[in-house]
């Protein structure tokens, strides 16, 4: 059992998710009872029993959605909320090509629903789980957060459109502290191997792909372009493993307990990988084989993306510990103690 050093409450949407339930954890150990809304469309009720596992407490859970405006204004009637981590949306680039409302209705009208709520509540703390792909086509690298904003697709731009609506909140609402926190790439899981990437359907991420090659999933790895002007000539993304990723949110949940006002961080480890390189990386390390091919570019992808992470370290003092092997080992751990 941990012990009890915050009286605070927080809520966490999308609780039960791969980011969520690793940052629920965290939270858990720094003391902090937690509420967790979740419509389990992409993840699985069993992750509180892990969190159980693993923590000794169960959150309490709500399942439903961030639409349901009644249900939320429920949560805050029966809970005194001190602030909200905002992790429910749909998150798949591809998925949303094809269906850009679906994404605009789930992702943009959840957060406004949720902060509508929030507002009526008299809760103003608000932490927002955003993402790397706000940033586009990189005009420098490593990226910082003064970096132009500019995505090609409908997933991204509910993004965009998301932390406009929060800037644009703390300015008409003074009293309000928001982080908006851009993601890079999160691997990883935790390193118990109870809780990790579980997304439902089949994922569309590379280290998804690369276990499944291993676990015999899949005949080979597609490598979508290999002529990039990269040292190897494939992509070059900067990962996170999941669980510095939590603790990032757990420095900015301390930070806004004080600050007001809307910040933005980058989380990330300011270093990047190749698709090459992290493919062989997790062959040596799980003393696995991960046959590949290459194929062509696929558009919108972008050659080499990769955090500054200054701002964090700085005023959050918050940076990540973990490389890409403990990433690697940790993810096949995951994965392979729980291949279904």
């Amino acid at each position: 059992m941990y012990s009890k050093n915050s009286d605070e409450i927080i809520l966490v949407t999308g609780g039960a998710g791969f980011i969520g339930s690793h940052t629920v954890v965290v939270l858990i150990e720094n003391g902090y009872d937690i509420v967790i809304i979740d419509n389990l469309s992409n993840s699985h009720e069993i992750v509180l029993d892990r969190i159980s596992s693993i923590t000794n407490i169960r959150p309490k859970f709500y399942k439903g959605d961030v639409r349901d405006k009644a249900l939320i204004n429920k949560i805050f009637s029966e809970n005194k909320i001190d602030a909200v981590i905002h992790f429910a949306g749909l998150k798949s680039i591809e998925e949303s090509l094809s269906r850009p409302e679906y994404y605009h209705e789930n992702n943009v009208e959840g957060a406004s629903t949720l902060l509508s709520c929030m507002k009526s509540a008299g809760v103003n703390r608000f932490i927002f789980s955003s993402s790397a792909t706000v940033y586009g086509e990189p005009n420098y690298l490593p990226i910082d957060e003064e970096h132009k904003r500019s995505t090609g697709n409908p997933y991204g731009r509910t993004k965009l459109e998301i932390e406009d609506i929060l800037i644009s909140l703390s300015k008409k609402n003074p009293e309000w502290s928001i982080s908006i926190l851009r993601y890079f790439n999160p691997i990883g899981a935790h390193s118990s191997g109870l809780i990790g990437e579980n997304s439902k359907g089949f994922p569309d991420n590379l280290i998804s792909f690369i276990t499944n090659v291993a676990l015999g999933n899949i005949d080979e790895l597609k490598i979508y372009g290999n002529d990039y002007p990269t040292k190897d000539g494939t992509g070059i993304r900067d990962y996170i493993h999941v669980v510095d990723l939590a603790e990032g949110h757990l420095r900015a949940l301390k930070h806004n307990e004080e600050n007001l006002g809307t910040e933005i961080f980058n989380l990330g480890i300011g270093k990047g990988t190749s698709v090459l390189e992290l493919l062989k990386i997790f062959e040596k390390v799980n003393k696995v084989k991960i046959p590949y091919a290459y194929h062509e570019r696929r558009s919108g992808d972008v050659f080499s993306s990769i955090a500054d992470v200054s701002k964090a370290k700085k005023i959050l003092k918050w940076k990540a510990i973990k490389g890409i092997k403990n990433m690697c080992e940790d993810n096949w751990r995951w994965k392979n103690t729980n291949p279904d």
